[in-house]
């Protein structure tokens, strides 16, 4: 397994992608609880202790960890205007052999959706997967009628690849997704969306 030895950072146009530290963890805590509404009808349910200190404690280890093993990139996404936390992008199951692919997952708080930050921490995500991690596919999932997630993958080049059935679990229940991928060497063209 490929590691990342140094601590990575990803400058975008408004924003450093970077890990997050322990200082991040109230308002990390805040952003999540305040888009709470916005968030939860996308993603697993929430742990009780999901925006405790420990919980926030176990992830920036968690994130630390897999960073150096090369296992995952869970970076935060830092507006560099105002040191305000935008939201979360992360280069998760990276597989290598072979497969030299990963899946990209993202979440931002309401407050900032729709102002082409989430298209920016994506691109710069992608980019830094192929250019620097020389990874050759990455694949992302969204619930079919989240027309929002969909749009941005769509605009930062991934294209629609067909419907995993049951593939996450949901507010609680097994949902299908539909699967995305970007690829490094891409020939496809454009395709049409199911």
């Amino acid at each position: 397994m490929l590691g990342f030895r140094r601590k990575i950072r990803i400058e975008t146009e408004r924003m450093t992608l970077r890990l997050p530290m322990h200082g991040d963890w109230h308002p990390w805590a805040e952003l999540r609880e305040e888009s709470a509404a916005f968030l939860t009808p996308w993603e697993p349910v929430w742990s009780d202790d999901h925006l405790s200190r420990r919980s926030f404690t176990n992830r920036v280890y968690w994130a630390a960890r897999a960073q150096t093993q090369g296992t995952a990139l869970p970076m935060l996404m830092i507006r560099r205007s105002d040191a305000q936390l935008l939201g979360a992008i992360t280069l998760d199951n990276v597989r290598r052999g072979p497969a030299q692919a990963a899946t990209v997952g993202y979440w931002i708080g309401q407050p900032f959706a729709r102002h082409g930050y989430m298209r920016e921490a994506i691109q710069a995500m992608v980019h830094h997967a192929f250019t620097h991690l020389d990874l050759s596919r990455v694949e992302a999932a969204c619930l079919p009628e989240n027309t929002a997630s969909r749009g941005v993958l769509e605009k930062t080049g991934f294209k629609y690849e067909g419907v995993a059935q049951s593939y996450l679990q949901i507010s609680g229940r097994w949902r299908n997704h539909v699967l995305y991928a970007n690829l490094r060497h891409d020939r496809r063209g454009r395709t049409a969306v199911g």
